[in-house]
């Protein structure tokens, strides 16, 4: 492999113009970011901020400064409600076994929908075989969660529904706040949590106007740095800590807070919430540029999600038929393009994406999809290169399938 991996390495020597499309799984960090994060390695606020030294007093109030910042755009109500972790994903975990943990003499049921991530899914799986009752509720061909049978799933036994804001493959926006009135109204004790980091910096999108319980958002979805996330959690909602340890300046996740990925987190959110409005129309126009081009230039193609103000900003999922997604994203990265296939989480087990199934399509068309996101540094000349590139590489993709006969 890696001699496989040199080689492709090799191959994109040279290239005239490089696109990174792939916000889903990984981001660029920008300038402001990486500058802000530097001096707190090794300038200031260096230390553990419990402890009674200059530099852990640093570090307590520089945690501090920055957790205000996030939850003024979350729409907190206390500093207390914001609680970091490494990342996305062990926020889903925390949300959902420190609730599931905490209501378990309440009642044994978790509702969530199929297309929820695999972090919210897989946990839910897990929790299943320690005896909770698991309901995943259907969605249609564009993604909405049916809110008829989100409506009969929830009983007195329900004591945890999850469901994400936006999705993170195909860009739905789901509706959340009908969503969770019809969960208060038939169980009031039930937790109300939303993974909420494709809608965080994206869309509308505030704690306190909600009303939810629970919510999870991630640094490196708004370009921040990777390694850093966090979980709100709504002032009286009891949770239980999965992890032990050393307690810090919070109380739900053990260990040394990281001060600088902290810190980077904050500017990210700065930065995102800053002329939002602006950013968010870059962001539209530049999301429909692209479809509109790709279907306008390309046969059999698929748009997976809904079109218009029901889609976040950022999202572009599309399937090519005749095209396996595997060998289109190499084929575009070897152009300067990079999209990913699917979800980064599956793609290696060549299982079609768990949400593109969800809404009807068929096994081909999950496979042949490919996933962009645009931010607002990106540009009217990226996207018109990404049109250029996008078709020839198809064609070669399906050239080399009618070559040998597969479909």
């Amino acid at each position: 492999m890696t001699g496989n991996v040199k080689e492709l390495l090799k191959a994109h020597e040279g290239l005239k113009r490089e696109v990174y499309l792939d916000i889903e799984n990984s981001s660029i960090v920008p300038k402001e970011v990486i500058d802000t994060m530097l001096p707190y390695y090794n300038q200031r606020a260096y230390g553990n901020p419990t402890l009674t030294h200059k530099p852990g007093w640093e570090a307590y109030e520089t945690i501090m400064g920055s957790t205000e910042k996030i939850a003024k755009f979350l729409g907190c109500k206390t500093l207390e409600e914001v609680n970091f972790t490494p990342g996305e994903t062990e926020a889903n975990n925390l949300a959902l076994m420190g609730a599931a943990l905490s209501m378990k003499d309440k009642g044994k049921k978790i509702v969530i929908s199929e297309i929820e991530p695999l972090s919210v899914l897989h946990v839910a799986d897990m929790l299943n075989k320690r005896g909770f009752a698991i309901a995943k509720i259907p969605v249609d061909s564009e993604g909405f969660i049916n809110l008829e049978k989100l409506e009969k799933a929830i009983d007195k036994e329900t004591v945890l529904v999850s469901l994400a804001a936006v999705n993170h493959e195909i860009g739905t926006i789901e509706p959340i706040k009908e969503a969770l009135e019809i969960v208060k109204d038939k169980n009031p004790k039930a937790i109300f949590h939303t993974p909420a980091s494709d809608a965080y910096g994206k869309i509308h999108f505030n704690v306190k106007d909600l009303d939810v319980d629970l919510a999870t958002i991630s640094s490196y979805k708004i370009l921040g740095p990777r390694g850093i996330g966090a979980l709100y959690v709504k002032e009286g909602v009891n949770m239980e800590r999965i992890l032990e340890g050393q307690i810090g300046t919070q109380k739900l996740w053990p260990g040394v807070e990281n001060t600088p990925l902290i810190v980077g987190f904050a500017k990210a959110s700065e930065l995102a919430f800053k002329n939002f409005e602006e950013n968010v129309n870059h962001m539209r126009r530049l999301r429909d540029e692209l479809i509109d081009g790709v279907i306008g230039k390309i046969s059999d193609v698929r748009l997976n999600g809904p079109k218009g103000d029901k889609r976040a900003p950022d999202n572009v999922n599309i399937s090519f038929l005749k095209c396996e997604g595997e060998a289109l994203t190499i084929e575009l990265s070897l152009n300067g393009v990079y999209v990913s296939s699917g979800s980064a989480c599956t793609r290696r087990l060549l299982q079609p994406s768990h949400v593109l199934v969800a809404i009807g399509r068929k096994f081909a068309e999950a496979h042949g999809s490919i996933l962009m996101k645009v931010t607002r540094y990106h540009t009217e000349e990226d996207i018109n290169y990404v049109l250029e590139v996008i078709p020839k590489a198809v064609e070669r993709i399906r050239g080399i399938v009618g070559s040998t006969g597969v479909e």
